[in-house]
């Protein structure tokens, strides 16, 4: 089999660089605004005062890169025609994500904070499947226009990654004459609550622990009676927007519901085969960056009168490091590619353990990729004035949030066993 990228994602992502070149890079420059992504950034980037959350000013420049991104055409690539977008392919994302990582650190693709000017926007996707036409009506218009931002409350300290096992309750409740639930409970790390106007909190309403129905989401406002925000965690790469939450006794009426009631979990779910091999590809994208630059530095350092790069001890590490690249990057194409044939059902029927592959592994070879470009640079691959330090804290936490390494093994020993069907 030849595999070759379609000619029109070839020729968007020129279409991109053009962009970037044009209205990108002279913003990252403007204002000192380098200052977010040279060895100042992790500095200019916290709010140390503020309980170590981003700085009002970085937030507001990648307010900006957003708004230009959308006025241009870009930002709602991935979703369908009816919300502005392109109704861009699992192919095409994977593709233009690797092709941004790839570039280094910029305001064009700061995964940080999962902050692009190709946006992922799995909640507009969310609400298209599973809301109600009011709910729609209500929520996709100003979310994409950045007047609403979700938040995702499933996590909780005692469980991690078993959301089967719950802890946070909803029970029927009438007030005033209205239907709803009351919802007390705990949640941990649920990422930009301090810019959220609502949490997608999920809840058991029925059912035993350790069964997956009985669990419903419920989109929680955060000004509502009873929500309380708690400590931000501070995390290996700073600035930190992870809190713990608290619901005592928080109301919604039943229109706040997503999906079915007792089904919850399908909306955990909906978009994470989608939303990991995205993922993998900018983690093998940012994985080649360090390659690339480790192969550059070993062919112009000449310690002893000599270049690096004549060493086997570093020739050998970075021909694994490219090998490995090369063979993910083929094979999370042509998963991505084959996800485009199929319906979410039969994706998670016949491709979630390729999926998994793609992703664990995408995120080990970054980690291990940063590290090694650190060696090869030596003193100054250890500085912060090279972006390989923050590349691996960075993708470090991919490795536990976006489906840990085991728990991705584990479905793909579960399809290589015959251990589940899906």
């Amino acid at each position: 089999m030849l595999f070759e990228i379609p000619q029109e994602i070839t020729a968007y992502l020129a279409e991109l660089d053009s962009f970037i070149d044009r209205e990108i890079r002279p913003l990252e420059q403007a204002d000192d605004n380098i200052r977010f992504f040279d060895h100042r950034r992790e500095h200019a980037r916290t709010d140390w005062d503020r309980g170590g959350l981003p700085r009002h000013e970085w937030e507001a420049l990648l307010a900006e890169m957003r708004r230009r991104a959308d006025a241009a055409g870009h930002y709602r690539f991935a979703i369908p025609a009816e919300y502005g977008g392109k109704g861009g392919s699992n192919l095409a994302m994977a593709v233009i994500r690797h092709h941004l990582a790839a570039k280094g650190l910029g305001l064009h693709n700061d995964l940080q904070n999962e902050s692009s000017i190709v946006g992922n926007l799995v909640q507009v996707l969310m609400l298209r499947d599973f809301g109600t036409d009011e709910q729609k009506r209500a929520f996709i218009p100003p979310m994409l226009e950045g007047e609403m931002r979700w938040a995702f409350g499933l996590t909780e300290e005692a469980h991690g990654s078993d959301a089967t096992h719950m802890d946070t309750r909803a029970v029927p409740e009438a007030r005033d004459g209205v239907a709803g639930y009351r919802i007390d409970g705990e949640k941990m790390w649920i990422t930009g609550v301090h810019v959220a106007t609502h949490v997608m909190t999920f809840a058991r309403t029925s059912g035993e622990d350790g069964k997956a129905r009985g669990i419903t989401c419920f989109v929680v406002p955060t000004d509502a009676p009873g929500f309380q925000i708690g400590e931000y965690l501070w995390t290996f790469n700073m600035p930190t927007d992870h809190p713990r939450l608290r619901f005592e006794g928080v109301w919604v009426p039943e229109s706040a519901i997503l999906g079915q009631l007792d089904q919850g979990l399908a909306v955990a779910q909906h978009f994470v085969h989608e939303n990991r091999i995205r993922q993998a590809a900018s983690s093998v994208g940012a994985a080649q960056y360090c390659i690339d630059e480790a192969v550059k530095y070993a062919r112009e350092r000449k310690p002893f009168g000599k270049p690096l790069a004549v060493n086997q001890a570093i020739q050998f590490p970075l021909v694994e490091l490219a090998t490995e690249a090369e063979m993910l990057r083929l094979l999370i194409y042509k998963t991505a590619a084959e996800m485009d044939t199929m319906s979410k059902p039969e994706v998670a029927l016949r491709l979630s353990d390729k999926v998994s592959m793609c992703n664990y592994r995408a995120n080990r070879l970054v980690c291990q990729a940063a590290d090694f470009a650190m060696q090869v640079h030596g003193g100054i691959g250890y500085s912060r004035h090279k972006p390989f330090e923050h590349i691996y804290r960075h993708h470090r936490r991919y490795r536990i949030t976006e489906g840990s390494e085991e728990i991705q093994m584990r479905k793909v020993a579960g399809h290589l066993f015959g251990f589940m069907s899906g």
